[in-house]
């Protein structure tokens, strides 16, 4: 095949997994302060199939698209001006997110800054399955809500992708976790840093916990999740409304309870991604991914996550 070309999985049309199609496309070249990596892992998100779905990002795209953020692999080449990163770099990042990063594909290309290396201690396939989850629950916890230690945090959908690691992250900066997940995860949870865990669909959460000073909400408005948090949440506490943003239902909630809200949005953050490599390697954090897919079986990787039933993350393999 053409060193021009390269295989990748594209959308052209908002729609479900049987538009994602994968196919031969012409590769990017790197701009000035641009990295050309050859990505051998690319993480999957929820984003990502809501995007495809034509929801979540997708107002910002252009079709046709190659989905994906979460990005592992090696340093291809560079472009001028880079400094900080050399052909043969082990990296990973969260490239140019909410525009696309093509990380369906054999090569990706962005700022230099927008990837870190990689952990050492951990394959291109658990490092792929870091860069958005991780990103999205260091930031949430440690920009938005500056956690201290001592306080009670409260993480909704504790054993997705975002929420394993915010429980983690909750522990690593001495705050006290409390969390939601269906019993068979309750265990996992345990040994990853909660100290509570809470069957959410035996029981409502805000009947069996309380006093909580951040709230890190993965779920949003359904079952009004977000608005009976504020329930739960001291009086000058944050709610991180995550999925949706602060719906003005919570909105109102919040205000009458003197509860505090935040929506949020991801950030490509190297700064970040340098810190959460050196957890993962002094092993105070790890990333669980419960099944790999090859490139070309992205339709069926998309299919299993969109039951909401994972533990962790999924993966597609690309080299």
């Amino acid at each position: 095949m053409s060193e021009h070309t390269m295989r990748a999985v594209t959308i052209r049309e908002f729609g479900g997994p049987e538009v994602l199609t994968a196919e031969r496309v012409a590769r990017p070249e790197p701009l000035p302060t641009e990295v050309l990596v050859r990505v051998h892992a690319a993480g999957i998100n929820p984003v990502d199939w809501k995007t495809r779905a034509g929801q979540g990002m997708a107002g910002l795209q252009t079709l046709p698209m190659i989905l994906g953020w979460d990005v592992s692999g090696v340093v291809e080449e560079v472009g001028f001006g880079v400094t900080t990163l050399a052909p043969g770099d082990e990296v990973y990042g969260m490239p140019w997110f909410p525009r696309a990063a093509g990380a369906y594909a054999e090569f990706v290309t962005a700022p230099s800054r927008h990837f870190a290396r990689k952990p050492a201690s951990v394959g291109h396939v658990e490092a792929a399955s870091l860069p958005l989850a991780a990103l999205t629950a260091w930031q949430a916890l440690v920009d938005t809500a500056g956690v201290k230690a001592g306080q009670r945090v409260l993480v909704h959908a504790a054993a997705g992708g975002v929420g394993h690691l915010a429980v983690q992250f909750a522990r690593h900066l001495g705050a006290e976790v409390v969390a939601t997940a269906r019993e068979p995860r309750h265990a996992w949870l345990k040994e990853l840093g909660a100290d509570e865990v809470i069957d959410y669909t035996r029981q409502p959460f805000e009947d069996v916990t309380g006093d909580i000073d951040i709230v890190i909400d993965l779920i949003g408005a359904l079952d009004d999740t977000d608005a009976r948090s504020v329930s739960v949440t001291r009086p000058g506490g944050l709610v991180v409304a995550i999925p949706g943003g602060v719906s003005e239902r919570l909105a109102t909630v919040a205000a009458q309870a003197g509860v505090r809200t935040s929506p949020f949005l991801v950030e490509p953050d190297a700064t970040a991604l340098h810190t959460i490599a050196g957890l993962v390697d002094s092993g105070a954090v790890r990333v669980e991914v419960e099944r790999t897919f090859a490139l070309e079986e992205a339709a069926e990787a998309h299919r299993l996550g969109e039951t909401n039933r994972t533990r962790g993350k999924l993966v597609l393999t690309v080299n």
